[in-house]
């Protein structure tokens, strides 16, 4: 395993060991960061160890994480660790047990290394460029679906962007009526994950933030899935707007959320 991969395994485990002891003692204060966005002490605490584990091994990386934007860390460094430290805070704070630590690392623009856990399921999904995708040790890929009305499709509501639930509606619509299902959980980073491990064979959608889409993106290109904007084109990462799937689901996909 690469080093950095490391690294960013035993901080999503030391942030997982937070969340989970969270839950046993209740408690905890939760905020609004504005209309159904919430940000918790976990998530925080949370965030905070993941941070305290990076700097002791890389001080100069740039950070950019959910609850504490940019980090320290030299702003043209070509590191930058991209973390959530609890996907599916709204999930969480309801004792919805879908939720998960993000962390991805980006090198030079392009996402190298990527950790997705599970603190529920004591799940670990990993994933290097070039090296593959794996679940708890495992390697992972796509499935072979090769037809969207065989497929079984994930997606998140735009709640961030409610002046596009206009366009999300059709856009269901025409999902709901072209596939095999669609489900909505509540956690993006782990939808994404199990779109590489073959338990969803596509997802999309719109308004996502860096930190939720940089490690699951990785995941399922190397798993051998596509992952592409709205149109097709490689500018999910800007604009937050994400299709992804196995290599023939993703072409339809993309003619159905047109």
């Amino acid at each position: 395993m690469h080093p950095m991969l490391n690294t960013a395994v035993k901080a999503a485990r030391r942030a997982g060991a937070i969340i989970n002891r969270a839950t046993l003692n209740g408690g905890y204060e939760v905020q609004a960061k504005r209309a159904n966005d919430f940000v918790t002490e976990v998530d925080k605490a949370a965030e905070a160890a993941i941070i305290d584990i990076i700097r002791q091994a890389y001080p100069e990386h740039a950070i950019l994480a959910e609850e504490s934007g940019e980090g320290t860390g030299g702003a043209k460094n070509e590191y930058t660790w991209v973390i959530d430290p609890l996907d599916g805070t709204t999930n969480f704070i309801h004792g919805f047990p879908q939720y998960c630590v993000s962390i991805g690392i980006r090198y030079r623009g392009q996402v190298a290394h990527a950790v997705i856990y599970d603190p529920v399921k004591n799940e670990l999904f990993t994933g290097s460029k070039g090296r593959g995708a794996y679940l708890n040790d495992r390697r992972v890929r796509v499935t072979k679906c090769a037809h969207l009305r065989d497929a079984l499709i994930g997606t998140g509501f735009p709640f961030k962007e409610l002046t596009r639930l206009d366009l999300y509606t059709k856009q269901l619509r025409t999902m709901m009526k072209s596939s095999s299902g669609v489900r909505r959980a509540g956690a993006a980073a782990l939808d994404l994950a199990y779109v590489a491990c073959g338990r969803l064979d596509g997802f999309w959608e719109m308004g996502l933030s860096k930190w939720d889409m940089a490690a699951g993106a990785l995941l399922i290109k190397e798993a051998g899935g596509l992952v592409g904007g709205l149109k097709g084109e490689d500018d999910w990462y800007e604009t937050g707007d994400i299709v992804a799937g196995t290599p023939k689901v993703f072409a339809q996909l993309l003619d159905a959320v047109k």
